[in-house]
């Protein structure tokens, strides 16, 4: 690697090296090198080796949970990781092997992770054009990937530029919160007046809230656990099914918390994640993305075994209501069930679009009707439980149109095209400014049209298939995942997204 020193100083600071974190990461003695004695070197006059840098980069397959898939990782201790001591093959050949196999990709990223230092100009001899001749396959496979394998990445340090879009370039990330990721850092930045710590400016608090970063944990080796996890629900390639396993959790698990989970006060917010905690198999969802468009939580979960994608709102967070970043967030993870073959099932309760000034500041109406699209566009099962609030464009946003789609509701559910908290008082001004006591006709208003917006009324014009006992949703969706588990196609998507 870099030399005694440099490994203690790595050590010295908590880090792990790279061959410690894929020893680490993989199955133990799995993990079989390709380019091992790679590395830039200098000969004597008689031709004889006098010295060599090895490449900082690491690569080689080997098995997660006893399935292939390729590893590659920066060596800090080398030239910081940074394109001075990189031999370019290498990271090439690991995606190309990700790709042409059809296995899974975990990058472990610190440093530029093979990107460029201004020290560059000096050993090169020249300045580089980003891209190059021929330099573009590398950026190619970094993004056609996505459409093809999973990809993770782990940021495991101070990631910065192409580093930190290889980071970026995935289904899933994952960083300590130690760490610090950047399109440029500190020195760079302060030229522009922004006196920064990398903390403050790239930290795993402001990365996952911008939604760069998916998680941030502690330590290093919570990072390689979630990304094991992560790829134990998804299949090697698109050319795949995501895998069933055994489980012994039972089917017709019938929650008694469920009849009180959604309060009678329509004000009253409640927690969803007890909710799916109790209709999927024990122990079973893994969340993603948790601190991005919160209004939305996404993670993968397995209903009687098989794996899904779930969406799920949380009214903690402005009622759950659609803000421009819950958009993006549905839009991506929606393309991720996609791409992977992965049924969705949706724990609805929305009110609507974010509004007021900030939202349209942030075209959420925009963000809105893409996530529309995605949604519509995609093919995998679908199935919805109407938990509390649809309502509104975003409420529209439910199933995907003009395809069949499973589809049920709570006797808590409340629908309509917009609420009726502040649409009463548009609709019927004259009627309330008219009335010799104004507050009580809003109260007779609103109590004759909750009768007329009763779930039961919808049920009977067949606008809604099914009011279910809250107990009863389990039993459900393992139904849906056992119809949807026959229908799903291996292969490339008819709409393939390469958006990380």
């Amino acid at each position: 690697m870099g030399g005694v020193d440099k490994v203690k100083r790595q050590r010295d600071q908590g880090r792990l090296t790279v061959r410690e974190r894929i020893d680490g990461l993989v199955d133990q003695q799995s993990f079989h090198e390709v380019g091992a004695i790679s590395g830039i070197a200098e000969y004597d006059e008689n031709n004889e080796l006098r010295h060599l840098t090895p490449a900082n980069c690491v690569f080689g397959r080997a098995r997660v949970d006893g399935r292939t898939v390729v590893v590659v990782g920066d060596d800090f201790t080398v030239r910081g990781g940074s394109a001075d001591a990189s031999i370019s093959a290498k990271p090439l050949m690991a995606e190309e092997m990700a790709h042409d196999f059809r296995l899974p990709i975990i990058r472990v990223i610190e440093g530029s992770g093979g990107g460029g230092s201004v020290k560059t100009i000096e050993t090169k001899g020249a300045a580089n054009l980003p891209g190059g001749v021929g330099g573009t396959r590398w950026y190619w496979y970094t993004t056609a990937n996505l459409a093809r394998v999973p990809v993770v990445g782990l940021g495991l340090g101070s990631v910065a530029g192409l580093g930190a879009a290889r980071l970026a370039a995935t289904h899933y990330s994952v960083m300590t919160k130690s760490s610090a990721m950047f399109v440029a850092g500190p020195p760079v930045v302060k030229r522009l007046g922004q006196d920064l710590t990398k903390q403050e400016l790239g930290g795993a608090d402001i990365q996952t809230r911008a939604g760069a970063i998916d998680q941030a944990v502690d330590t290093e080796e919570e990072a390689f656990e979630c990304a094991r996890r992560f790829l134990s629900y998804l299949p090697s390639s698109v050319y795949d099914l995501p895998p069933t396993i055994p489980c012994t959790d039972d089917p017709e698990r019938a929650e008694e918390q469920l009849l009180k989970a959604v309060p009678r006060n329509r004000r009253q917010v409640y927690k969803m994640r007890p909710i799916i905690e109790a209709v999927v198999d024990q122990g079973s969802f893994f969340e993603v993305s948790a601190n991005f468009g919160r209004p939305i939580i996404t993670g993968l979960a397995r209903v009687e075994g098989r794996a899904v994608l779930l969406l799920a709102s949380d009214p903690f967070h402005y009622g759950g209501s659609w803000t421009a970043d819950a958009c993006q967030k549905v839009v991506r993870w929606v393309d991720f069930a996609e791409t992977f073959h992965l049924p969705v099932v949706y724990l609805m309760d929305c009110p609507g679009f974010m509004i007021g000034l900030e939202a349209e500041k942030s075209a959420t109406i925009r963000h809105g009707v893409r996530a529309m699209a995605a949604v519509n566009q995609s093919t995998v099962p679908w199935c919805t439980i109407i938990i509390r609030n649809a309502f509104g464009v975003a409420g529209v946003v439910h199933q995907p149109a003009n395809r069949f789609s499973m589809r049920y509701a709570w006797p808590s559910a409340y629908w309509g095209s917009l609420p009726l908290e502040g649409g009463i008082e548009a609709a019927y001004r004259a009627e309330i400014d008219a009335a010799a006591d104004p507050a009580a006709k809003l109260r007779e208003i609103e109590d004759r049209l909750n009768k007329l917006r009763s779930p039961f009324r919808s049920a009977e014009k067949f606008w809604v298939e099914e009011v279910i006992d809250p107990r009863k949703t389990r039993s459900l969706l393992c139904e849906f995942a056992r119809l949807a588990e026959p229908i799903r196609t291996p292969g490339p998507p008819g709409n393939m997204s390469t958006r990380p």
